[in-house]
């Protein structure tokens, strides 16, 4: 109980309250332990609980159509839920245990309760709590995307910086500063902030994080500045400040404008931390402090691949997904004998199974692409600073630097052998964009399949059904169209312009540095996140509910000229090209004629025409035009 009043004394919603009452509300709280992967509460579950966390780690998790992802962590000495001090509203998010986890909370029932005996204290936590939920909400206003909305609610307070071009007017609770304000002004370009990319923001994190940890292993930080500027990182880590991030993803600089934003938030987190007022940089400033021993240079690209590496194992899972559904379909059509078709004519016969097969093996190979390509970013340039030659760094920086960033990221980073190389080098992101090029094609080759062999439903191939998704007409009732494959089709068209956009950019660097960056990286993460959509979003509303027109493929196997081609090895090329001659012009089938000829035998016809055994390698010793078994 002494924990929790401690708490709550300097908490932003209870520390209003006098001894008395604040004594009196800490009682009518609970505790509770909660072991891993305890849920605490799912969307839907009505608001009724504020909880303050002594102990653990919880992750709350949102999203839109089913597309959850990680929006915050809480750990010792959060508190979550106080909007239900408000109203008893029902969450839109989940929040779940991650690692064994101690609790206060306090029922919104015995909060009313208090509300009650005591209203004017009650008043005075219930208006705090609004200012809570507020700032909150604002926070996802703006990390949405929805900064106008935001901008209605904002105060006016400012706050002025300086910068080398001279001073400007901050919004007094912004975390970002001058130099953010003046790329905000300057490269309003794509619309989409670098806050977009979460694992960007963290990777960001990460880096000046693990710098930090080294400076203050080489007595350059003071141990409570250092302190200050990691429990900073951590907070952005856990999901929060990602709204302060506001710089376009495409800037000029090489990136400065992102680095800077990341100095300046953390800087002025750090500040808020010590117990000063933002913008106050004497004790912790941007450059001096949170990027010493750095430059944009060797953070920024650090950063991004560390970013990469962050985002492409969701990728994978989802193309994964993929293949299991694709090999679940195998399995289902293992036995429907179908055309094989090659330059869209009739070929041979095969299974739809084998069909689907080859597509999710085709995809298994890309997967394995991927983790060779990705292997290429565990090598960083971090300690180079400016053009790799490690200005303004100690020469033990950047193993100390290296070793801080595998303990904080738990990867197995190296330092490049040639740092100069390194920083102007990016071939390994062309190699990665390519990868995610070929990985498009495939997919969308596989589409245009999936068309195909659903076209119709009556004049058409129509040998598999796509479940329908939409309306297909405005004016045609009652016409369906493959509009998954179609989506997925342009996702793929858009990855390999974004390829082709990485390789201009690639090219275009000059001398120690690429400049062209930030476009290379805004393409690599767009691609990764559609791709990883494309799949989920091909697997749950196609490849999952696809049936197949089982008789219509026999149907059309028994009708086909291709199967002429088995009696190749029996016949001989040229007698079996004159019955595929007779059947088109008759439209006879071949087994018929081959009958009528009496080339081979009864029992030979029903074994050699079998679709069955067209499917698969089939012994022809001692059989065939140089065996005993071919009939004069």
């Amino acid at each position: 109980m002494n924990y929790l009043i401690q708490r709550l004394q300097t908490n932003e919603i209870f520390e209003v309250l006098q001894e008395a009452e604040l004594k009196e509300i800490a009682a009518q709280f609970q505790h509770t332990s909660l072991p891993a992967g305890s849920s605490i509460y799912q969307g839907g579950d009505h608001r009724h609980r504020v909880y303050f966390v002594q102990s653990g780690k919880i992750q709350v998790m949102g999203g839109e159509h089913d597309q959850d992802k990680l929006l915050l962590v809480y750990r010792e000495g959060n508190y979550f839920g106080e909007a239900c001090l408000l109203d008893e509203s029902s969450h839109s998010t989940s929040a779940r245990v991650v690692e064994d986890s101690e609790l206060w909370y306090l029922e919104r029932e015995q909060f009313l309760a208090y509300m009650e005996r005591n209203p004017l204290a009650a008043a005075k936590m219930i208006s705090r709590a609004g200012r809570v939920v507020f700032r909150r909400l604002m926070a996802g206003l703006s990390s949405s995307g929805q900064e106008g909305v935001a901008s209605v609610y904002q105060t006016g307070e400012t706050r002025e910086e300086h910068d080398l071009i001279g001073p400007m007017r901050i919004a007094e609770n912004a975390y970002y500063g001058v130099q953010s304000m003046r790329a905000l002004e300057n490269f309003d370009i794509s619309g989409i902030r670098i806050s977009h990319f979460p694992h960007f923001i963290r990777a960001l994190a990460m880096v000046k994080k693990a710098a930090a940890l080294a400076n203050l292993k080489l007595d350059m930080l003071e141990p409570e500045v250092a302190g200050a500027i990691t429990r900073a990182c951590d907070d952005i880590l856990n999901g929060h400040l990602h709204n302060q991030f506001v710089v376009d993803m495409i800037q000029g600089g090489a990136g400065t404008s992102t680095n800077m934003n990341a100095n300046e938030v953390i800087a002025n987190r750090a500040l808020e931390i010590l117990g000063e007022a933002k913008g106050h940089y004497e004790r912790v400033h941007p450059n001096d402090h949170v990027n010493m021993s750095q430059s944009t240079n060797d953070v920024y690209p650090t950063a991004f691949r560390l970013a990469i590496l962050l985002s492409y194992p969701q990728m994978l899972d989802a193309m994964d997904d993929l293949v299991v559904a694709l090999k679940h379909k195998a399995r289902e059509f293992e036995w429907v004998i179908k055309m094989g078709r090659t330059q869209l004519q009739d070929a041979v016969p095969m299974t739809l199974g084998q069909e689907f097969l080859s597509w999710a093996h085709g995809i298994e190979e890309d997967m394995e692409r991927v983790r060779e390509t990705a292997r290429q970013f565990m090598e960083t340039n971090l300690g180079g600073t400016a053009i790799g030659t490690g200005i303004c760094a100690d020469p033990a920086y950047p193993q100390e630097a290296l070793r801080a960033l595998r303990k904080v990221t738990g990867m197995d980073f190296r330092l490049s052998p040639d740092m100069i190389e390194a920083s102007s080098d990016t071939g390994s992101l062309q190699a990665f964009s390519s990868t995610l090029r070929r990985i498009a094609i495939k997919i969308s080759k596989v589409c245009n399949d999936l068309r195909l062999l659903s076209s119709g439903p009556r004049c058409g191939l129509g040998e598999i059904n796509l479940p329908p998704r939409a309306a297909g007409s405005s004016i045609m009732p009652g016409k369906v169209n493959p509009v998954i494959p179609e989506v997925v089709n342009q996702v793929a068209y858009q990855v390999v312009g974004n390829d082709l956009t990485v390789t201009m950019a690639a090219e275009n660097g000059q001398l120690q540095l690429n400049v062209m960056e930030p476009v290379i990286v805004f393409n690599i993460f767009q691609s990764i996140d559609m791709l990883t959509r494309a799949f989920t979003t091909l697997r749950k509303f196609c490849i999952e509910g696809i049936t197949a027109n089982e008789e219509h493929c026999r149907e059309m196997v028994m009708g086909s000229i291709g199967l002429v081609t088995a009696l190749l090895p029996h016949i001989g090329y040229s007698r079996s090209t004159q019955v595929a001659k007779e059947a088109l012009k008759t439209g006879r089938p071949v087994s018929e004629l081959v009958r009528e000829h009496g080339w081979v035998t009864e029992e030979e016809i029903a074994s050699i025409l079998d679709p069955q055994n067209m499917i698969r390698p089939v012994s022809l010793r001692n059989r065939g035009i140089n065996g005993n078994s071919q009939h004069k």
